[in-house]
């Protein structure tokens, strides 16, 4: 019998103790900062049936699904005409269901099914795995977490605002202060659109404008130009998309050169997507944010999703090498294609597999984040075992993560196997100590030992020191 080397598909990923507590310790500091902004936890099944999820991301999303073929032989009722006809036609017949592609739709889906039982608006935070079949890389892998906070049944710039006061506090309560939050507006989108004319297509003007940090400039230019926009229309585009200052001055120049450029406005002279971002900019200002500098009002944001209609959001880590590590947007009819019409909703999602790397590369999580057990109980002998067994329930009692080692071997074993496990404490108690009702506490850290009575190493433990 031949022996198969072990394997894992692309883009997935083993995650070991240390790096799974980790993952807990960026979950730990997302999770209460949603809690404190009202979001309750909600938790949708990891496959859902097709026809929930095609149609909603955009032809590209629904190439990027991964199918799962039916049960038993899923092949029985494809014919030779379905062979020759293509995957368009047999694909339906060989896969009813499908892994979430995010968690947003799924969302959707669930507020629909349970609106009567429902109190609106609705905010929910998620927690869970989603699954994409696109190309690994770093950052990108096929299977990853995601961290969505929703709230629907209200169009109250309110919930933009708030969505930047979380973004804010989870970023820097993680250390990662380098960062730039950015936002747009699907309508600002839209008027850079008449601006120019009504030359060639509003997704095709959108897909390139999306990728402008990645290609440039002339990259974007070279792909309009494919795509039947003018030369002119393109200077225009650019002139609009460069304008400079801070979050109220482009607000103000755009304001202008829109008016300039022929675009209409709404009945009270304003232009809607402008008029909502300075909104929330006023409401955050009004709650005393501070971090304007990491606010950046960005017209060349436009996020791929096809559902997003209003305010739409990116993070950026600026001292790493990575792609956006959050992003989301308002999506005021995404429940209208579940039979739901005219239910607002916004939202956004942080990416836990960027920020980890991030805070990996720049060493920012906390010493300890990767240990589990604190406390490791030595164990001389068989008498000493039996002694210490009380002594590791008073510990746990004490809600500190104690571990007492299974065997009686050299203490230079012991103290290997707590540093290899990056257990910072290990407590002894030898025939002297046991004497003087004493426990030795010995610092893996510092090398620093302390004599101490049983009380005193649990106020010690339990302290954070």
């Amino acid at each position: 019998m031949s022996v198969q080397k072990p394997s894992i598909p692309k883009g997935t990923r083993d995650f070991g103790p240390a790096v799974v507590a980790r993952r807990n310790y960026i979950f730990g500091v997302i999770r209460p900062v949603f809690e404190k902004f009202g979001y309750a936890p909600l938790e949708t099944p990891t496959m859902e049936n097709l026809s929930v999820l095609t149609g909603k991301y955009g032809d590209e999303g629904d190439q990027l699904l991964f199918k799962i073929v039916n049960s038993g032989d899923f092949a029985k009722d494809v014919t030779a005409d379905d062979l020759a006809a293509g995957s368009k036609k047999i694909l339906p017949k060989i896969a009813e269901k499908g892994l979430r592609y995010d968690l947003t739709v799924p969302f959707a889906r669930y507020v629909v099914m349970n609106r009567g039982t429902l109190t609106f608006p609705f905010k929910r935070y998620q927690i869970q795995p989603v699954w994409r079949a696109d190309r690994p890389q770093r950052g990108r892998y096929r299977e990853f977490y995601q961290c969505d906070a929703d709230v629907v049944g209200t169009d109250s710039l309110l919930c933009e605002a708030e969505i930047v006061l979380m973004m804010s506090e989870v970023l820097n309560t993680l250390g990662l202060t380098e960062h730039t939050i950015k936002i747009n507006h699907r309508r600002v989108l839209g008027a850079f659109y008449q601006a120019l004319s009504g030359e060639g297509t509003e997704t095709d003007l959108f897909v390139a404008i999306d990728k402008l940090d990645k290609i440039g400039r002339e990259g974007v230019s070279n792909e309009l130009l494919e795509r039947g926009f003018s030369a002119g229309a393109i200077d225009t585009l650019f002139q609009l998309l460069t304008v400079e200052g801070g979050f109220g001055e482009k607000l103000q120049r755009l304001q202008a050169a829109f008016a300039q450029a022929g675009v209409p406005t709404e009945a009270d002279g304003q232009y809607k997507g402008l008029q909502e971002l300075r909104q929330v900019q006023e409401i955050l200002q009004g709650f005393g944010f501070t971090q304007f500098d990491h606010l950046e009002f960005d017209p060349t944001l436009a996020r791929g999703l096809s559902y997003y209609t209003g305010c739409i959001f990116e993070i950026k880590i600026n001292n790493v090498n990575m792609g956006s590590v959050s992003g989301g947007g308002r999506y005021d009819n995404l429940t209208g294609s579940f039979g739901l019409p005219g239910v607002s909703g916004v939202g956004f999602s942080f990416g836990v597999d960027r920020l980890y790397d991030c805070l990996d590369e720049l060493n920012l999580f906390p010493e300890g984040a990767a240990a589990i057990t604190r406390c490791l109980v030595a164990n001389f002998d068989a008498d000493s075992m039996a002694g210490m067994l009380p002594v590791l329930r008073q510990l746990r009692e004490a809600n500190v993560p104690s571990e007492l080692y299974p065997e009686s071997t050299k203490l230079a074993k012991q103290f290997k196997y707590a540093d290899a496990k990056g257990i910072p404490f290990v407590l002894l108690q030898g025939s002297e100590e046991r004497a003087a009702r004493q426990f030795k506490l010995k610092d893996l850290r510092t090398g620093q030992e302390q004599q101490l009575s049983l009380e005193d190493v649990i106020q010690l433990l339990t302290n954070g020191n």
